[in-house]
């Protein structure tokens, strides 16, 4: 593996027989982190918004799951 700092960049290099199924929740991960960078959401306000929307999902699918 190789880590390259540049001006605007980090380039890793990996060799072609990394498993490609971990390295790509690595990369969602990162990007993850990239898009969150800068949010200013508290957790508690996260949480919140997630069960809203489970409670949501939940209300217009039930019916597919209980009969």
């Amino acid at each position: 593996m190789v880590i390259e700092r540049t001006d605007n960049e980090v380039i890793i290099r990996l060799p072609s027989t990394v498993d490609t199924e971990g390295l790509q929740r690595l990369v969602d991960y990162l990007v993850y982190k990239e898009l969150t960078s800068n949010s200013k959401a508290k957790q508690a306000d996260v949480d919140k918004l997630a069960k809203q929307v489970k409670k949501g999902w939940w209300n217009k699918n039930r019916s597919r799951f209980i009969k």
